[in-house]
Parts: C-alpha cells; structure tokens; sequence
C-alpha cells in the first residue's frame, strides 16, 4: 500500500498511474477482443451486433464506475488519517451496498434487455445476435460490480499493481477462451459474449480472495460493524454524483448510437470499431484522473493541502504527454488500428467510417485530457456539484450537437460534436479548479 501524503508528487502519481494504466487497457481488452474476434472470424454484421449492445453495457459500466469511485475516495481518506477500523468497516460496507445493487440491476437488465436494443432502433439483421450478447453480459453484472468495487479499494489504499496482476491474468484467458468458444466450438456471437462472462467472474472473485487476504494483515484492536449506515451515507455523497455523471455520459452514448444505427451496418461497424478504439484513449486519460482522486483524496485526510495543488501539477504534465502520443498515433495509423477489426474482403467502408471518427476527435485529445485531470481534484476533494455541473454540461451540448450536425452534414456531423461539447466542459471544469471552489470541501 502507498501512502501518497509524503514523497515528490509526480514519481507518486506515475508510479501509481502506471500499474493503473495497464489495468485499464487489459480491461478494455475485453470489449476490444469480442469485437476484433466478432469482425475477424464472424462477420461485419457480428461485428455491428457487438458494438450496438455496447452503449448499454457501458450503462452498467458506468454504474459501476461510479459507484467504486465513491468507495474509492472514502477509503483514501480514512486511510490517509490513519484510522483502520473505520477503513476496514468502510470496505466492508460498500462491498454488501453494491453486490446489492448489481442484483438489483441484473432482475432489471434482464426484463428490459429488448426493449432498450428496440428503442436503439437496432438493425433487424442484427438484432438476435445484439440481444443474446447483451442477456449473456447482463447475466455477469454482479461480477462487474465486485471486480470494479475491489479494484477501487485497492486503489484507494494505494495499491494498483495488485489489480494489474489479475487483469493479465483474467484478458489472456478472455482471449483464449474468444478463440476456442468462436473459432473451435463454432458458438458465433454467443460464444463472444460467454467468453467475457466467465473471465469477468475468474477474475471478481480472484480480487475479492486477495482484497480479504490484504485486509487481514491489517490489525484493529477494535470491533467494527461490517455494515454502518453513516457510512453507506458519506460514500453515496461521492458516489451518487459519480453515478449519475457516468450514467449521464453512458445514456448519452445510447442517444448517439441510436442515431449512428439509422445510417445501417455499415456505419454502425465503423463506429463500433472506432470507438472501441477511441475509448482506450480516455481511459488512457480517466486512469491518470482517479489516480489524482486518490492522491487528493488521502491529502485531503492528512489535511495537507499544499501537496493538492502539486500533484494537480504534476498530473497535467503527465496527462497531456499522453494526449500527444494518442494524437500522433491516430492521426498516422488510424486506417491500421480499425482494420484490426474486420476482415479485408469486407473492410474497406467500415475502415473509412471508424478512420474518420478517430480523426476528427484526435486533436481534441488534449482538451479533454485537461478536464479529466480538474475533474480528478474535484472528485478527490467531494466537490461534487462543480464536477457535475462541468460534466453534464459536455454531455448535453455534446448528444444535442449530434442530431443537429447530423441532419446537416450526416454521420460525420456526430463525430465533430464530440470536440465541441469538449471544450465546453473543460472551460469550466478548468474554472472551478482554479476558482477554489473545491477548498472549503476540505476543511
């Protein structure tokens, strides 16, 4: 575990953020493989029926997500000062509130799971397989939600590498068993979705083992109750907020995908690859945020303040040098990175689509990469009505854009507005932060 109260700032956030970065790139392999196996040895159409579902799977992502965050901050924070037997009631706490919670969402996604590919406006000649993926996933909820939880108390206590070490694991048996279920067993799109369930739920519970064994070394004197009321209450202060940002975000991504279904197959596999794609790009940048949050949030326990603004510092430096090399890369090798996607014979309309989309956001990289880190102070610090504000911002002008441009100049008019709803939430992410308003949250 890192205690990120003392030490130079930066080598603190990148040796944090390192481990971090790689986890989430293994974990975006999950969705990467499905849709490069779906393209490569099924079909354009298996590839399009993928990637349709994948709003609404980053529905409960996004739940997820932010629901770890809130865990993740709380813990920092009780960890920066020291107190143990809260830390560990804590952690207790959020694991029964949201194992709770993903139960809840499985009964519901199953109910709902066709009538929301029907409201998406999915093509018919995808339909079947979009819909049996999504079931499949919804089915493997409650592993998402224990994996996220445990990942965000590791983080929370400083430790990313332990995360790091069970998503190689878990991707590399995700890949495999992408291979043998599509190529050997013949399972098509099924098999895709099978394979993503059973690492997904290896690799929950292997976190779960190793968080309870972790936890174990640390030695309370005192008796904590496993689940505190006053607690579930502090943690949903961060993680209602975070909840509905990222549900925001992930319901605005149905709006637009939606929309990219009315331009047919075609499109839709362009910009399914595409952004499939393009997501490994925020993570890049999102990891470097909730490392932030982390380093904040544990200062902010430790009441040292000072060290905020420097890691605030040092997190802009780190980050932009991460936008750039995203930029150079997609703007040279954006034709070979969708083309991974589909198979040759079939590719050519699919690579323009998804060569175009990467383009056009691309140089916006740095932008968005900025906001992300504002966002990570204000996270970190409960300032959660400023980083809301900033983030809804974005979404709504950025989904409302998309149907405007796109009746204008068709589908690539979605893709330019991503960069302008983007620079409107970044201006004023980049006001709260440097107005202060996240200081008297600290106090």
């Amino acid at each position: 575990m890192t205690d990120m109260t003392i030490g130079n700032p930066f080598k603190i956030l990148w040796t944090f953020s390192l481990p971090m970065l790689l986890s989430s790139l293994f974990q975006q392999l999950y969705n990467i493989v499905d849709s490069i196996v779906a393209g490569k040895f099924i079909g354009v159409n298996a590839l399009a029926a993928v990637g349709a579902s994948y709003p609404i799977t980053a529905l409960f992502i996004a739940v997820a997500v932010g629901s770890s965050m809130g865990c993740s901050v709380v813990v920092a924070q009780i960890f920066g000062s020291k107190k143990y037997t809260t830390m560990k009631s804590a952690i207790s706490t959020a694991i029964i509130s949201l194992t709770s919670l993903s139960i809840i969402l499985t009964i519901l996604g199953s109910i709902f799971c066709k009538p929301l590919m029907r409201l998406l406006h999915t093509p018919e000649n995808i339909f079947s397989d979009s819909a049996l993926y999504l079931q499949i996933y919804i089915s493997g909820i409650i592993f998402l939600f224990l994996y996220n939880t445990a990942t965000a108390i590791f983080n929370g206590l400083g430790d990313s590498k332990t995360p790091l070490c069970l998503l190689i694991f878990s991707s590399i048996f995700n890949i495999i068993l992408d291979l043998v279920f599509v190529i050997t067993f013949k399972m098509g799109v099924s098999g895709v979705a099978w394979a993503t369930f059973i690492a997904q739920g290896l690799s929950s519970i292997l976190a779960i083992v190793c968080l309870i064994m972790r936890l174990r070394k640390i030695e309370v004197t005192e008796k904590y109750p496993y689940f505190s009321s006053y607690i579930l209450k502090r943690i949903s202060r961060i993680a209602i907020p975070s909840i509905m940002q990222q549900s925001f975000i992930s319901i605005g991504q149905i709006c637009v995908q939606g929309l990219v279904n009315s331009y047919g197959a075609i499109v839709v596999a362009g910009y399914s690859a595409a952004f499939r794609v393009h997501t490994i790009a925020l993570t890049s940048m999102s990891t470097m945020s909730s490392a932030l949050s982390s380093f904040t949030a544990q200062n902010i326990g430790a009441k040292k303040i000072s060290r905020v603004k420097e890691g605030y510092k040092a997190a802009v430096a780190i980050t932009l040098s991460i936008c750039g090399g995203i930029l150079i890369l997609f703007l040279i090798f954006a034709p070979k990175l969708i083309g991974l996607f589909v198979d040759s014979s079939e590719s050519i309309n699919v690579i323009n689509v998804g060569t175009e989309f990467l383009r056009t956001l691309a140089p916006f990289y740095l932008v968005v990469g900025l906001k992300m880190v504002c966002d990570g102070v204000l996270r970190g610090a409960g300032a959660m009505k400023d980083f809301m504000f900033a983030t809804f911002s974005d979404l709504i002008l950025r989904v409302a854009l998309s149907f405007i441009l796109a009746s204008i100049i068709g589908y690539s008019g979605i893709w330019w507005a991503f960069p302008l709803g983007w620079i409107i939430g970044t201006a004023l992410s980049v006001y709260f932060y440097y107005k202060g308003t996240w200081k008297p949250s600290i106090n």
